[in-house]
């Protein structure tokens, strides 16, 4: 565990997160996966996360762990066609966590996740999220319209409202 990152996620707090994703910007973010989800019958769920705090931070929990245990929380593997995925940020990390359903994980597989990952990284990085965020549900919806066409009507089985913690 290193006292650098217990620093940086003490510090930085969910104040921001709350800054840089104002209500406008998620607006827009839930727009982007409501457009994302019309061209295929997937659902996608965005979580930003500022810092962690108590537990997780002391257990030296990293993105990839917490993205798990968000997914299950937020039932994302709950989908008719096994085709739910969440995009995690944790904000303090600047890390980027895509957790996919089995069913659309198996057709795309831990490269294809990872490239999306890193490019919304590279966009953060520049200071971009708003971009980052929207380039990412682009690219994850057009995995999922490859695999998962729309065909027909699709109930939207999860919400497309941004999550803050």
């Amino acid at each position: 565990m290193s006292i650098k990152r217990i620093t940086r996620h003490l510090f930085l707090h969910h104040w921001r997160a709350k800054q840089v994703f104002r209500q406008d910007v998620l607006d827009r973010i839930e727009q982007a996966i409501k457009q994302g989800e019309a061209t295929h019958s997937g659902q996608v769920r965005f979580v930003v996360e500022g810092a962690l705090d108590g537990g997780p931070l002391f257990r030296n929990q990293h993105a990839r762990e917490r993205a798990l245990d968000v997914f299950a929380h937020l039932r994302i593997w709950d989908t008719a066609h096994n085709n739910g995925v969440l995009i995690y940020l944790l904000l303090a990390d600047r890390d980027v966590e895509i957790i996919a359903d089995r069913g659309i994980d198996a057709k795309v597989g831990a490269e294809g996740w990872e490239r999306i990952c890193r490019a919304m990284e590279a966009e953060f990085r520049s200071g971009q999220f708003e971009r980052g965020v929207i380039d990412g549900i682009a690219a994850v919806s057009r995995e999922l319209a490859r695999h998962f066409p729309p065909g027909g009507p699709h109930p939207n089985e999860l919400p497309d409202t941004p999550v803050v913690i």
